[in-house]
């Protein structure tokens, strides 16, 4: 994992940064808010298949998305 800021929370910032004033805060709370959701969605996700064999239903699924859900984490 690296030190990049998620997208949801640089696209956050920027709203901030404009001048579109109740629609960019609302925006950037929404875009702060899912993503904590999703980090907690994701942990939630890693607890549950941790150790579960592939060969389950939905186990390789839900490993990729948690795969892709991590890339912008």
């Amino acid at each position: 994992m690296t030190n990049k800021q998620p997208e949801a929370l640089r696209l956050a910032d920027a709203l901030t940064a404009t001048s579109f004033e109740s629609t960019r805060w609302e925006a950037a709370a929404a875009l702060r808010r899912l993503h904590k959701v999703n980090a907690e969605l994701v942990e939630a996700l890693s607890v549950v298949i941790r150790g579960v064999p592939d060969t389950w239903d939905g186990v390789k699924q839900a490993k990729a998305a948690l795969t892709k859900a991590q890339g912008d984490s």
